[in-house]
């Protein structure tokens, strides 16, 4: 899933990826949703929080809602410039490391709101910061690695670009290309984990409570031990290739 280049991809590739990070966005926000009362996944609905509370003057939420947004920015800087800096090394070193940070910073989200968490609204406010950052973090790297077709938690675009696909494909003068086809695929099978992540988000979260957030990570070490799989078995054929 991280191993190749937005040149190089298939569109398998593009639905494993589209479906195991839509799948996570939706844990997290369903989880986000229920324990904060916040969007944890996108920061659509934190602008629209912010301009209200710039016009009723709340300068501390005001301040809030601007760390929150940074943050989000952050992350996706921050995976995007780390795939630039390591992509001339290894495609997979590229991608692979924002994953890491994310699962770092996901793991911190999950011990300390199991172990440490005492409802305060410094805790709250920090807590979903982490997560936004660790959100943007995802979409910057799947947007990144796909060229821009996978978007994880923005269901707004989703909708948009997936409405503008299925009218290309219906339109009497339109040619039904299999790239026309596939973004369709792929667009439909990241809103299906998104929702199906949101559900089981809410589910978990009615049982497991914070431990909830345990399982975004372990969903993002399945696509890292996906790709290293691969990595080994072709390491291994190139040893026997030059024994032969």
């Amino acid at each position: 899933m991280l191993r190749q280049s937005k040149e190089e991809r298939t569109l398998k590739q593009n639905l494993l990826l589209g479906s195991s990070t839509a799948l996570a966005a939706g844990i997290t926000n369903a989880a986000g949703m229920i324990a904060f009362l916040a969007f944890t996944a996108n920061v659509t609905g934190h602008v629209a929080n912010l301009a209200k509370h710039i016009v009723q003057q709340n300068f501390r939420e005001i301040l809030v809602f601007v760390i929150w947004l940074l943050l989000f920015f952050a992350g996706a800087f921050l995976s995007s410039f780390i795939v630039r800096s390591y992509k001339h090394i290894s495609d997979y070193r590229a991608h692979s490391i924002p994953i890491i940070i994310e699962i770092v910073v996901l793991m911190f989200v999950a011990i300390y709101g199991h172990n440490f968490y005492k409802e305060t609204l410094f805790e709250r406010e920090l807590v979903i910061g982490a997560i936004i950052f660790a959100m943007g973090l995802q979409n910057g790297l799947v947007s990144t690695v796909s060229g821009g077709l996978i978007k994880t938690s923005h269901l707004t675009g989703l909708f948009t670009d997936l409405g503008g696909d299925i009218a290309e494909w219906l339109h009497p003068k339109a040619e039904k290309t299999t790239a026309v086809k596939n973004k369709i695929y792929i667009r439909i099978t990241i809103l299906s984990f998104y929702l199906g992540g949101a559900l089981l988000g809410g589910f978990l979260f009615d049982y497991f409570d914070f431990a909830t957030f345990y399982f975004v990570p372990a969903i993002l070490l399945v696509i890292l031990y996906y790709d290293l799989t691969h990595l080994a078995v072709h390491k291994v054929a190139k040893v026997f290739s030059k024994g032969d």
